[in-house]
């Protein structure tokens, strides 16, 4: 990437804040604020030097975690409007950057296919889920929020915040909702809201919403989608060549609620996340007054559609800005860069397939493969091993490292794709990556020779 072009905007956003501060009269800055030169200096370059120690998120030959580096727009965004500090929690916070998270917002319920609809951005996916399941919970105090074994731990931990029971569902083998065993608890359980994800966090699985659709309309639940990581896909769901499965992304507009994370895929700085609801009506809930925060205009607060109260105005800026600059269409702007990222999966998939000391979990629906070292016995101990060991050769090699996560699965929950395994502890140990970036697909042929020849060096010598 052309650094020049960003180097040479940051100075122009440094002259644009200048231009801003001139509109009023100068005066000095309070003497308690003032920083000696030399303690700068030497401040800065400790604190450079921690940076240095930080993992090389940006770099394709990380494919660990879900750390997708933002783009050199959005961070420039974000950090003109941080120097101006908007609180987008009333519009006297943030007068400009309040319209500027409404016109965003806009333009994702659009994606969604919702027309009427209630939504803001949110500091996390994790608040903007707990906003979704606290909804429910005021629509249906005494009924369970129900979710998949492998959907987002805090589903479980925001149900315990807001006082809500709950109850998980089994998956299947590909980690997607069991709708057999779904079915059989909500003929026994009153379940007022399902969870759905669109993209786990384990292994990128996408709940067949287009079947619980159905079941809704037999058992009347709600439908709320977890789309933090997976929800910028339905981008390519009307693609002909049919990179994923498009039903279940076309059956969101359907659904009562839905959150996604553009912190995730969406190019964004931390943290940005956003929960939109297909009926406004559900704003009754939030309705709250204050003695001195909305005042400034009749219309809409922000604060008054969250249950968060300051938010970062600098968040909503940097979106705006990704938008106009990546569009939300297929075919161009975000479309393309995630077709890339899905294609990097597809690809590593079929070269793992074909490994003789590789073996994968289950075939990826988006840009997430988890995998494993095959063993010469298959017990679920030393598959732990080989993971563990794979993983540490390939982040501590000096001339080449390789960032990989990890990933700790249920024994029995692996046993359904490989009844052969021997269960002789409760979790194993795979690994896991995320190919969040474009890069990863012109990489996978390099970054699978490298680490199958790890896995054939730790099994011959195990």
């Amino acid at each position: 990437m052309k650094k020049n072009i960003y180097l040479s905007q940051l100075i122009e956003c440094f002259k644009n804040i200048e231009l801003w501060e001139k509109r009023l009269p100068s005066f000095e800055t309070d003497e308690t604020l003032e920083i000696p030169a030399e303690k700068i200096k030497s401040v800065f370059t400790e604190y450079f030097t921690r940076l240095g120690n930080s993992y090389p998120f940006f770099h394709r030959q990380y494919a660990g975690q879900m750390l997708k580096p933002p783009h050199p727009a959005a961070s420039l965004a974000y950090f003109t409007a941080m120097l101006i500090n908007p609180n987008n929690h009333a519009l006297d916070g943030g007068p400009e950057t309040s319209v500027m998270e409404k016109e965003a917002v806009q333009q994702l319920a659009k994606m969604f296919g919702f027309k009427n609809y209630l939504g803001h951005l949110t500091s996390s996916g994790t608040i903007a889920n707990l906003e979704a399941l606290w909804v429910s919970k005021s629509i249906y105090p005494e009924k369970l929020i129900a979710f998949s074994k492998e959907a987002h731990y805090t589903h479980n931990r925001m149900c315990s915040v807001i006082g809500a029971k709950f109850i998980e569902i089994d998956t299947d083998s590909q980690g997607r909702i069991d709708t057999e065993d779904l079915e059989e608890k909500l003929k026994i359980y009153p379940i007022g809201t399902l969870v759905a994800t669109v993209g786990t966090t384990g292994r990128g699985a996408v709940d067949p919403i287009h079947k619980l659709l159905e079941l809704k309309e037999k058992y009347n639940f709600r439908i709320h989608v977890d789309a933090a990581y997976g929800g910028y896909f339905i981008l390519l769901a009307e693609d002909s060549k049919r990179l994923i499965e498009p039903e279940p992304f076309l059956s969101i507009s359907q659904c009562d609620s839905v959150v996604i994370d553009p912190h995730k895929h969406g190019l964004q700085p931390y943290g940005c996340g956003s929960i939109i609801f297909r009926d406004p009506s559900v704003g009754k809930f939030y309705k709250h007054d204050s003695p001195y925060t909305y005042f400034t205009s009749k219309e809409l607060h922000l604060g008054e559609i969250s249950l968060e109260c300051s938010r970062a105005g600098a968040s909503a800026a940097a979106l705006w800005v990704t938008l106009k600059c990546f569009p939300l269409k297929p075919n161009e702007g975000m479309g393309p860069i995630l077709a890339k990222t899905r294609k990097a999966a597809v690809k590593w998939a079929e070269l793992v397939n074909k490994s003789q000391y590789l073996e994968i979990l289950s075939q990826p629906e988006l840009d997430i493969l988890v995998f494993f070292p095959k063993s010469k016995s298959l017990k679920s101990s030393l598959i732990s091993k080989l993971s563990e060991n794979l993983f540490n050769s390939a982040i501590n090699n000096k001339n080449f490292p390789v960032y990989l996560a990890k990933m700790k699965l249920e024994s029995k929950t692996l046993s359904k794709n490989f009844p052969e395994i021997v269960l002789d502890q409760e979790y194993t140990t795979l690994l896991r990556s995320c190919l969040m970036k474009p890069e990863h697909l012109n990489f996978i042929p390099e970054l699978h020779k490298y680490i199958e020849n790890l896995a054939k060096e730790i099994r011959d010598k195990t």
